[in-house]
Formats: structure tokens, C-alpha cells, sequence
């Protein structure tokens, strides 16, 4: 099979969720092909299949997270998407590699960037409480050069707000002045959604 025809029998498969679960070590195989574009598609739908299925995922958390330190962007980027997924339906699944997902706030990538806080909203969705020390990090991100990032950002604040206001409020002041001054209209919006779930 070619990767193309790979890629179409893959596509075809996220569309039949009920035959997912079985599918999760055969998905998993296809971390080790050369193409990178079959190995994100991979790891993407891992991440769904670990969102919906989380006992059954625990088996392939450590090849998943393995490509979080990948040299190409797109790898890290879907590895921890993947994480968050997955850590949404099972925290304790991803905990061990939830202390190092915070570096990649800084990561050079801005895709990368954003799927830390992509992920991090999922795994806050039904975990919040570990979060509670690392907001200062979040609130660094409302600040980042690329557009994209600064429009998910405030994101993080509005998922923690719905739980743990109190984690928020402190950040309340700066959300404000973000939500009047930013030249981003989503940005903006997005600013004045988290201070909604905080106050």
C-alpha cells in the first residue's frame, strides 16, 4: 500500500469509531513509518481514539509521547495534542509526562506552542487543580509574537475560570486590558469569554 492509499484507509477509519478500539494497536504500528505525514495522521487519531476509549490507549502513551522531542514540528505538535486528549479522558494515563509539557510554551514552533495550550484546555476540561501554579506561564502567552497563539490563549484561563475561578481572578486585570487594547478582534473576544467564566 501506498502512502497515499495509507493515508485514504486511515481517513476512512476516523470516520468509523465503532471499530476504533480495536483498531488502537494497528494505528500505533504506523508511529514507526518513514512518512511523517502518515505518522502525525497517526498520532492524531491516537489521541481521539485515547479521548474515547482511555483504558484501552494506556499501552501506547509511551510511543505517543516519544514524539514530543521529534525534530520535526508537526510530530510535536501532534504528539501533544494527543496528551491532551487523552489526558482529558484519563489524567493519570499522561502524568508522567504532564511536568514536561510546560516547556513547550517556549517551544521555537508556534504550532507547537499553541497545541500546549490546546492540550493543556483538554486536560484542565476534568483536571484543573495541577494547573494552579503554572498560570503565570499562561498569562506569558497572552503576550506571544504570533497571532494564533495569543488568540488560544486566553482559551486556557476561560476553561480553568469554569472550574477554579480563583486561579483566574489574579489574571482578571490584564484579560481587561488585553480585551481593550489588543489589534486581534479574537483575541479580544476571547479575552473578554475568560473573564466571563471567572468573575
Amino acid at each position: 500500500m501506498t502512502d497515499s492509499e495509507l493515508y485514504k484507509s486511515l481517513s476512512v477509519l476516523t470516520k468509523d469509531k465503532e471499530v476504533w478500539e480495536e483498531n488502537i494497536p494497528y494505528v500505533e504500528s504506523l508511529l514507526t513509518s518513514e512518512s511523517v505525514k502518515i505518522k502525525s495522521k497517526a498520532l492524531w487519531m491516537l489521541g481521539e481514539m485515547g479521548l474515547a476509549f482511555p483504558s484501552s490507549i494506556k499501552n501506547s502513551v509511551d510511543a505517543i509521547a516519544s514524539f514530543r522531542n521529534s525534530t520535526e514540528p508537526i510530530l510535536r505538535e501532534r504528539a501533544i495534542n494527543a496528551l491532551g486528549r487523552i489526558g482529558r479522558g484519563c489524567f493519570n494515563s499522561v502524568e508522567p509526562y504532564w511536568d514536561d509539557l510546560f516547556r513547550f510554551a517556549h517551544d521555537e514552533d508556534a504550532s507547537v506552542r499553541l497545541a500546549f495550550i490546546w492540550a493543556s484546555e483538554n486536560i484542565a476540561t476534568n483536571t484543573p487543580d495541577p494547573y494552579k501554579d503554572h498560570m503565570p506561564l499562561f498569562a506569558e502567552l497572552l503576550h506571544d509574537p504570533d497571532d494564533k497563539v495569543r488568540m488560544e490563549a486566553p482559551e486556557i484561563f476561560r476553561v480553568i475560570g469554569k472550574r477554579r475561578p480563583d486561579f483566574v481572578r489574579p489574571y482578571i486585570e490584564r484579560l481587561r486590558s488585553i480585551a481593550e487594547t489588543d489589534s486581534n478582534r479574537v483575541v479580544k473576544i476571547h479575552c473578554l469569554g475568560a473573564i466571563r467564566a471567572a468573575e
